[in-house]
């Protein structure tokens, strides 16, 4: 599996992502992905899946070193003691001693982002985190959470598909050496049927989707597509085996729009101008 390095971490370079996956579906397509090569797993306390996810790891027979586990802290619980109280509950959950990545999952306007920074830190300073890192943090909480950071934040997972414009909050992470992580990658089924896309793909012998998920790969972003469906997680993996032209690259960068962001919760931010 290739990795991307941020900040002193080595990051598969594509993820399952799980949310949405419960109960022995959630188990069986983590350990069926760990079997089909995957090496980076996402979840978070608000996914309810935790303890699911920790058994399809322990089920999948691989070394814990040898897998990527990320989960993430909701916006709910950002509080010093808040804060710890549910990471210690998702370790528990997980039954790990310790995570690879460690998010704040969204910011919290109403909570110090200092003293979030500071539980976070910690925890990457207990190594019950490997590193640290942030999730749907504009550009101004970007520059406000690594001044405030002891340690090197090695990521912010933000939503990426070739809807959206996201370059200006790709360009801030780089400049402080946070890698970019992509959830909806896929544009919750909107890639599948995208007639540009299906027209790339057939040049290559791809599907849409896996043109999507090399377009984020091929610019060193980190998608976690989710699937509940086995036979679709080798066709996400399968995206290392050929190159899209500099002229496809920017056919589906034009795809965007201004109206092209499909997650913005009630305790979203102020997002940045694209």
């Amino acid at each position: 599996m290739q990795v991307v390095e941020a900040n002193g971490a080595r990051i598969p370079a594509i993820g399952l992502g799980t949310m949405t996956l419960k109960g022995d579906v959630c188990v069986e397509i983590v350990s069926a992905a760990l079997g089909l090569g995957y090496r980076h797993l996402d979840t978070a306390q608000m996914y309810g899946n935790e303890a699911e996810v920790g058994q399809g790891l322990k089920a999948s027979g691989l070394k814990r070193e040898d897998v990527f586990l990320t989960t993430k802290v909701w916006h709910s619980n950002l509080a010093p003691g808040d804060f710890e109280r549910s990471f210690d509950e998702s370790l528990k959950k997980l039954d790990q001693s310790y995570v690879d990545l460690l998010l704040i999952h969204w910011p919290n306007a109403n909570v110090s982002l200092a003293g979030t920074m500071a539980s976070l830190c910690k925890a990457a300073a207990d190594r019950r985190a490997r590193h640290v890192g942030i999730a749907n943090f504009t550009m101004p909480m970007i520059e406000e959470a690594v001044r405030l950071a002891t340690v090197p934040l090695v990521t912010n997972q933000i939503e990426v598909h070739p809807y959206i414009d996201q370059r200006r909050v790709i360009d801030t992470c780089r400049r402080h050496g946070l890698a970019v992580t992509a959830y909806c990658p896929l544009a919750r089924g909107g890639v599948p049927s995208d007639e540009t896309l299906q027209r790339i793909g057939a040049a290559h012998g791809k599907s849409a989707s896996q043109v999507a998920l090399r377009w984020l790969v091929q610019q060193g972003i980190i998608p976690i597509p989710r699937t509940a469906s086995r036979a679709r997680l080798p066709e996400n993996l399968a995206v290392f085996d050929f190159t899209l032209s500099d002229g496809e690259m920017a056919e589906i960068a034009a795809l965007r729009k201004p109206n092209g962001r499909l997650v913005s919760p009630p305790h979203a931010p102020q997002w940045d101008a694209a």
